[in-house]
C-alpha cells in the first residue's frame, strides 16, 4: 500500500494552482485532506506546535487522514540525541494529541552528526509502543551493517531519500514499513520529476508492504503534481494506493 502526499501544505505559491483563489487560507488543510490521504508536517521540527494545535489537526481531517511528524530539532539538531527523555516525552505529549491520525515520526539527524548508535538506541527506546518511526541519517558514518542492525532492531525505517531523481542514502529496509522523501527532481520546470524517476522510485517501493512517500520539492506546486502523478503511475502498474476519505 501507497500513501502518497508532501511536505507540508501551507505554502502560498500553491494558491491558484492548488488551492482555489478565493479559498482563505484557514481552510488549506481541509482543501489538502480531501485530496491527499497524508500530510508531514515539517513545521514541528522548527517549533513543535501546541498539543490544541494537533488536536484541531484531528479535528479537521477525515477518518483515515495520516499525520506523519517531524520531531523536533531540539532534540536531533541542537541535543544531537543527548539526554533524550524529556524532549521525546514532550514530543509525543503534544503529538500523541493526533490520535489514530498520528502516523510515522520522521527524525532527521543533522549532517554534520556522525554515527552515535548507542544515543539512537537510548532515542528509540524511548518512542511509545506502537509508534512508526522513520530515521534519516545524514553522514556517511551512519552507514554499517551496525546501524542497520539496530535500526531492524527497533523496526524503526532507515528513510530513504531522492535529489535529482537519483538516492542519496542506501536502499536499506528495515522495518514493517517503508519512507521516501523526494527533495528535488530533474524535469521541467524545475524541481518536478519526471516519469521515469517516478518509475524507478516505484520499481524500488514495490516490495514493501507499506510505505509513506513524501514530495518535499513545494516550489511551484511540483509538489502536488508530482504526488499526483506518483499516484496515477502506481495505479497504471497496478499498485494499491490509499486514497481520501472523501474518494473512497
Amino acid at each position: 500500500m501507497l500513501n502518497i502526499g508532501t511536505s507540508g501544505w501551507q505554502y502560498r505559491d500553491w494558491k491558484g494552482r492548488f488551492y482555489p483563489q478565493k479559498l482563505p487560507q484557514r481552510l488549506w488543510l481541509e482543501h489538502y485532506a480531501a485530496h491527499f490521504p497524508t500530510v508531514e508536517v515539517n513545521n514541528a521540527f522548527y517549533r513543535l506546535p501546541e498539543r490544541s494545535t494537533f488536536e484541531q489537526w484531528r479535528e479537521r481531517t477525515p477518518d483515515g487522514f495520516c499525520v506523519a511528524v517531524k520531531m523536533s530539532r531540539y532534540l536531533t539538531h541542537i541535543k544531537r540525541l543527548r539526554d533524550p527523555a524529556e524532549p521525546v516525552a514532550r514530543f509525543f505529549e503534544r503529538a500523541s494529541a493526533l490520535g489514530g491520525k498520528l502516523g510515522p515520526v520522521l527524525l532527521q539527524l543533522p549532517p554534520t552528526l556522525k554515527a552515535d548508535l548507542d544515543a539512537l538506541d537510548e532515542t528509540l527506546t524511548l518512542v511509545p509502543e506502537g509508534t512508526r518511526v522513520a530515521v534519516e541519517p545524514r553522514h556517511d558514518t551512519w552507514w554499517t551493517d551496525d546501524c542497520r542492525k539496530l535500526l531492524e532492531r527497533h523496526n524503526a525505517a532507515l528513510c530513504w531519500a531522492d535529489r535529482k531523481g537519483r538516492p542519496i542514502t542506501p536502499l536499506w529496509t528495515t522495518a514493517d514499513f517503508g519512507y521516501l522523501r523526494l527533495h528535488e527532481g530533474r524535469a521541467k520546470p524545475w524541481p518536478s520529476y519526471g516519469r521515469t524517476a517516478l518509475g524507478s522510485w516505484l520499481e524500488r517501493l514495490t516490495g514493501v508492504r507499506e510505505s509513506f512517500v513524501y514530495f518535499n520539492n513545494d516550489q511551484g506546486g511540483a509538489a502536488v503534481t508530482d504526488a499526483d502523478r506518483m499516484c496515477a503511475l502506481a495505479r497504471k502498474r497496478g499498485l494499491k494506493v490509499r486514497t481520501c476519505a472523501s474518494s473512497n
